[in-house]
């Protein structure tokens, strides 16, 4: 491969544009051909997040996925992502002084994309649909490169209604839902084949892709065991009510051309709808949730499988702030590719350690004033809550005893930043918003409560770096993982959440922050589990945190070094992707 700057480039060499801009020149057929022929692992994720200008994620799922992607070309993993186009994003979210949630639609530009020469059919309720991919192409710095596929049904001869299936991430109802997962899963593997990738394996990013699992055994005349030797699925859903299920009858009206509707049935489960992530799980031979509690809670929903635990990460270099990788730049040299270097900033000071979590919070609040006209003091204890708006995150859990609030304030000032969109159809979720403005107006003059509309990836790294303590407050078991008090701490500051989620395992308390409520082995009705968290909530808050935040600064930044060296060591995706590149690629 050439830069086309360099005296080697030709005329006719085959242009690829890379994801920071650069074009270079594929110098041959042959160069290009066997770029698109290494043997790669294909990862199936319904959303990715690679960049703010492409709006492709709604929350956590597809953070991680961007992650794995990054991780992936840093360590030079052989990876080949598939994705949908969603060309009209996720929900853009304008909010009202009421908190209203006003949802519109993000078109972007996919210019920055190269549309791929070849297509691939899919039969859907009776109408052959042509799906066409666009390519991006995420270059490290080390050199390593995974191409992303963005699958598009917009494609000149489709039906106009089959031309609006890859139009917006989980839009529609579920008839529109399975049809985006058709594209995904079966579209998907035939446009891998259509370009001529060699794939090794699929690895399935929770169950939205398993029908590629039918596509797989379509292919291999039914030899199961063929199957389940290609393909790895991660579970990403601690309950059963939140799996993906589709009637059979609404299957069979789809899929009855592409798969016979009782061949669907042998491998969909039980009742009468089409669990995905049973056929996942059953055509797998690697299976793993994200975190240790994950996985003990999916082998009592599938007794009988073989499901392990790869604990989710973040991608070091890119959630750690500006004024934080200077200062690791200088103190733990090669700490970008090698995050578990970060043991070694016990040699920092705590004059620099503040130094750099203050540039970070200055960003932050003049953010907050610019984009809310809310002025924030940056001595005062701030205090982030930045989540998909979900009823099971609890919004607004730290609203649940005002006065006990108040009583915080009085003795020791705090401020609260919040941010996070609610799903279009998530009526609880955008209940939730209204309720945090509801208390914002009931605070006003006493707590500066601020909320920021439209959360997006360049937000999230500003929230998670500027802010003192990140709170979580999940109501448990629904936090499979989480990832973003990961991130968190690798710009040093200090976690306040439930027990729940990756918290479990990284929680070291009043070293690298502090646990909310009981831990999940800990058997009580739920009553008394959530009395217990209120009264961590505003005890620790009280009576541990605001007084080593005001009066002993020095334990302050010593706890921020904690967190560096405890989490961001252990929690971050050059880890995980290893893990998943012996256990589950063999590579």
């Amino acid at each position: 491969m050439t830069d086309p700057s360099s005296e080697e480039a030709n005329e006719g060499d085959e242009w690829v544009t890379w994801s920071d801009g650069k074009r270079h020149r594929l110098c041959s057929e042959e160069c290009l051909q066997s770029y698109i022929q290494s043997p790669r692992t294909a990862y199936f994720s319904m959303e990715i997040a690679l960049k703010k200008d492409i709006p492709t994620y709604s929350g956590g799922l597809g953070v991680l996925a961007g992650d794995v992607i990054r991780s992936s070309a840093d360590l030079k993993i052989p990876l080949v992502a598939v994705t949908l186009v969603s060309k009209k994003g996720y929900v853009r979210q304008k909010l009202t002084p009421e908190g209203e949630q006003l949802d519109y639609t993000q078109e972007w530009d996919l210019s920055q994309l190269k549309l791929m020469p070849s297509s691939a059919r899919v039969r859907i309720g009776g109408r052959e649909v042509a799906v066409q991919a666009w390519l991006y192409e995420h270059e490290s710095l080390t050199g390593g490169v995974v191409p992303v596929l963005f699958l598009d049904t917009d494609v000149e001869g489709n039906d106009p209604e089959d031309r609006r299936i890859t139009d917006t991430l989980y839009g529609g109802d579920e008839k529109y839902r399975l049809k985006q997962e058709i594209i995904l899963g079966v579209g998907g593997m035939r446009v891998l084949e259509s370009l001529d990738f060699r794939v090794r394996n699929f690895h399935m990013n929770e169950g939205h892709s398993s029908l590629l699992t039918l596509a797989l055994l379509k292919k291999y005349n039914l030899d199961e065991e063929k199957v389940k030797n290609l393909c790895i699925f991660t579970t990403h859903t601690p309950v059963e009510a939140a799996f993906d299920k589709f009637p059979y009858g609404l299957v069979e009206e789809l899929l009855n051309e592409e798969f016979p509707f009782e061949f669907i049935k042998d491998y969909g489960c039980c009742g009468d709808k089409l669990n995905m992530t049973f056929l996942a799980l059953r055509l797998s031979k690697y299976v793993n949730g994200v975190t240790q509690t994950h996985m003990e809670l999916s082998r009592k929903l599938f007794p009988g499988y073989q499901i392990k635990a790869i604990t989710n990460g973040v991608h070091s270099y890119y959630w750690t702030c500006p004024s934080f990788r200077s200062l690791f730049d200088r103190y733990v040299p090669g700490w970008a590719n090698e995050p578990e270097m970060l043991a070694r900033v016990e040699g920092i000071s705590n004059r620099e350690m503040w130094a750099a979590h203050m540039a970070a919070k200055r960003d932050l609040l003049d953010f907050v004033e610019k984009k809310r006209g809310i002025a924030l003091d940056e001595e005062t204890l701030t205090i982030g809550f930045a989540r998909r708006a979900s009823s099971y995150k609890r919004t607004t859990f730290v609203f649940s005893d005002v006065q006990a609030l108040r009583g915080v304030n009085a003795e020791s000032k705090i401020q609260l930043i919040f941010a996070g969109n609610a799903h279009p159809m998530d009526g609880a979720g955008k209940g939730r918003i209204r309720e945090v403005f509801g208390y914002a107006k009931q605070l006003e003059g006493e707590i500066p409560i601020a909320y920021l509309e439209n959360y997006d990836l360049s937000m999230a790294e500003k929230l998670i770096s500027g802010v003192d303590l990140w709170l979580n407050t999940p109501l448990p078991p629904m936090e499979a993982s989480g990832t973003s008090g990961m991130k968190a701490a690798h710009n040093g500051v200090l976690n306040f959440s439930v027990l729940d989620g990756w918290w479990v395992e990284g929680c070291v308390e009043g070293r690298n922050g502090w646990a909310i409520g009981p831990g999940p082995a800990e058997e009580m009705a739920e009553d008394e589990r959530r009395m217990r968290e209120i009264q961590d909530l505003y005890g620790k808050l009280r009576y541990n945190i605001a007084p080593t935040f005001y009066s002993r600064r020095d334990e302050w930044t010593d706890m921020m070094r904690k967190s560096i060296t405890l989490v961001a060591t252990h929690f971050n995706s050059h880890r995980m992707m290893r893990r998943y590149a012996l256990e589950a690629y063999y590579i």
